[in-house]
């Protein structure tokens, strides 16, 4: 199982219920690396995508507590119990858990790849991410060449459990 999430410094991913930062070149690399795939997101998370609406070309699952709601293109369940029953039909190597900070937490123990684009800079957040570069399982095995967007900096990176 894969995570995949864009991090500022301190690993901070969203604020107020929107990410951080948009970064063409980052929104383009989740597209590529995800398009195809299963992805594992919060109601909130859905909320973020354009006009709220599961994202094409992928197989979304999306965690809800509401036990009333339903998306049309999604596959709703209420429970990480029931996520795991959905996710049984699926290669685990196409599972893509794409938050929000909850849904993370909850999968983390469970995937062996996480891909990271990590932004250099500290935004103001009140969503965060774990810092995977204190968990002594994880392992960084590619770092990309420094990437620009105006004046940020940023680098795609891939963690190994």
């Amino acid at each position: 199982m894969n995570l995949i999430a864009a991090v500022d410094q301190n690993w901070g991913i969203g604020y107020r219920g929107h990410l951080l930062v948009q970064i063409p070149a980052d929104q383009k690399y989740f597209r590529e690396m995800t398009k195809g795939k299963v992805i594992v997101l919060g109601r909130k998370t859905l909320a973020t995508f354009p006009n709220g609406i599961p994202l094409a070309q992928r197989t979304n699952i999306v965690l809800s507590g509401d036990r009333n709601f339903s998306i049309r293109g999604g596959i709703v369940v209420h429970s990480v119990e029931e996520a795991w029953k959905e996710l049984k039909q699926y290669a685990e190597e196409d599972i893509f858990i794409v938050g929000g900070a909850s849904v993370y937490r909850q999968f983390l123990p469970y995937c062996k790849t996480a891909y990271i684009t990590k932004i250099d800079y500290a935004y103001q957040a009140d969503c965060y991410m774990v810092n995977l570069d204190q968990e002594s399982e994880w392992q960084v095995v590619e770092k990309s060449e420094e990437q620009t967007y105006f004046d940020l900096e940023y680098y795609f990176y891939q963690y190994k459990r």
